[in-house]
């Protein structure tokens, strides 16, 4: 018996089936709803066991289908797939490295900087094992070995940290001047501020030493610094060297307070010599007059002949900007290694600035620092020469054959002049080895020597052509004219 869409079929044992319709629930008698239920329950049930073994017969097909390996050869197979990824992986990154120059796997010290937190800026060949301010230095294997060959480790390191520890040797430089200007033959002068950086470079019992470049502080009546805290002071010229573009002004200890003192910090110099093309960089100065900033880049070239200027520089694509000028060049290990030119290139050149390599400024400063301050007298105490002059600038000297420098038209009778031989008609193109182009220019190196003091005149005097000559004399008091 079985139902099919609300019939119900008997068998009549002759292999036919009788039929009739199965009657509405409602309809159906108890016995009827009870002979249903029966059937479903036995068909149900007939239905599961129909099942159950088709899941058994699948499951004996796949048997038959599945190979079966020993345990060790399945191990086997495993570790041979291993190594082959290994070396498919290897064998990629490897080549691409080579190809490319890029380096794909970290260096174990990379390691290291970041389990200690720290954001790796680069990692830089460097002899020797030392901690540089204050980020430590990991050794290679050669090196901890005490091999005596060259030894290297490796340094990691972040532009936070480096700029953290160099920007207290890093101050402001403002240069108040007077500007002379001849116009129509006539003789102009207007006050003029320029804004600039320098390098705290030593210190001594009285003084705080600055590096600088000369045409920051050229030309100046009164300079100011301005330390990381804020806080300013008076500074004097304590040495110069126009030729090679660099100066040191010093300011006395007793115009910094002890807060200010607590601050600071003397630079660490480095070794411009030890310089690879690509190495990064960073460049600390006040630029544009803003205030210290920083910018970071690497080494473009070395050795760079630039024009108008004696020696060779080094070139970067850090940004260096009108204020940069004097500030410093620093390494990734926080060591000056040049002193920034906004001075060379120019505004229109971009990616291109300059500095001076610390190696070749290291000891010009050192002779400068050695050389008496240069302190302004007061104008009861200022020694006079006793001339009237008159500009030569380049254009009279090239039309009349006269040197450029000061023409001395009258030695006034009595004075200092008068009493060292000094002649109407010399020009006066030195005062103690500094450069004299106008009055200008001698009244302002004037106003650093006191009444009595002797000083050293290189003029060139009229015989046969213009001779050099050298001409001592003793400062006198102001005169009358």
């Amino acid at each position: 018996m079985y139902e099919e869409n609300g019939y119900q079929y008997t068998s009549n044992g002759t292999g036919q089936y009788d039929h009739y319709q199965m009657p509405e629930p409602e309809q159906m008698t108890k016995q009827q709803k009870k002979a249903q239920a029966k059937v479903a329950k036995v068909t149900k049930k007939a239905e599961e066991k129909r099942m159950k073994a088709e899941r058994k017969q699948a499951e004996r097909e796949q048997k038959k289908c599945k190979p079966h390996y020993p345990l060790g050869k399945r191990i086997l197979a495993s570790v041979v797939c291993g190594v082959l990824f290994a070396a498919t992986a290897f064998g990629t990154f490897y080549g691409v490295e080579q190809f490319t120059g890029l380096s794909i796997f970290a260096d174990r010290n990379e390691q290291y900087a970041m389990a200690q937190d720290e954001i790796p800026f680069t990692s830089m060949v460097m002899q020797g094992k030392e901690e540089i301010a204050g980020t430590p230095v990991i050794s290679t294997d050669a090196a901890s070995a005490g091999e005596t060959d060259t030894q290297t480790a490796v340094i990691a390191t972040d532009v936070t940290r480096v700029v953290k520890n160099v920007m207290p040797a890093i101050v402001s430089i403002v240069n108040e001047y007077t500007q002379n200007i001849t116009y129509w033959g006539q003789n102009y002068s207007q006050e003029g501020k320029a804004s600039g950086s320098g390098i705290i470079v030593g210190m001594n019992d009285d003084e705080l030493l600055i590096a600088t470049n000369y045409h920051v502080i050229e030309g100046a009546e009164k300079l100011e610094i301005t330390f990381i805290d804020e806080t300013t002071a008076s500074a004097d010229v304590k040495g110069t060297d126009e030729k090679d573009d660099l100066a040191i002004v010093a300011v006395q200890l007793d115009k910094i307070s002890e807060s200010t003192k607590s601050a600071i910090a003397v630079a660490r110099l480095g070794d411009s010599d030890a310089l690879q093309v690509g190495e990064p960089v960073i460049a600390i100065g006040n630029a544009l007059g803003y205030g210290q900033s920083v910018t970071t880049g690497v080494v473009s070239a070395l050795n760079r002949q630039v024009e108008d200027v004696s020696g060779l520089m080094i070139q970067t694509d850090a940004a260096i900007n009108p204020g940069n000028s004097g500030g410093a060049l620093v390494n990734a290990r926080g060591e000056v290694i040049g002193i920034n030119s906004a001075k060379i290139g120019g505004n229109t050149i971009e990616g291109m600035g300059y500095a001076i390599p610390i190696s070749t400024a290291e000891p010009i400063l050192q002779d400068l620092m050695s050389q008496s301050t240069r302190v302004k007298v007061e104008d009861d105490e200022k020694g006079y020469l006793g001339i009237a002059g008159v500009n030569v600038a380049s254009d009279v000297s090239k039309i009349y054959g006269i040197p450029e420098g000061v023409y001395v038209y009258q030695v006034y009778e009595g004075t200092a002049a008068e009493k060292a031989g000094l002649r109407q008609g010399d020009v006066i193109i030195e005062l103690n080895g500094v450069s004299i182009g106008s009055m200008e220019e001698l009244q302002r190196e004037l106003q650093y020597y006191s009444v009595g003091t002797e000083v050293k005149l290189t003029v060139r005097r009229a015989a046969n052509g213009y001779e050099e000559e050298e001409v001592r004399l003793v400062l006198g008091e102001k005169f009358d004219e």
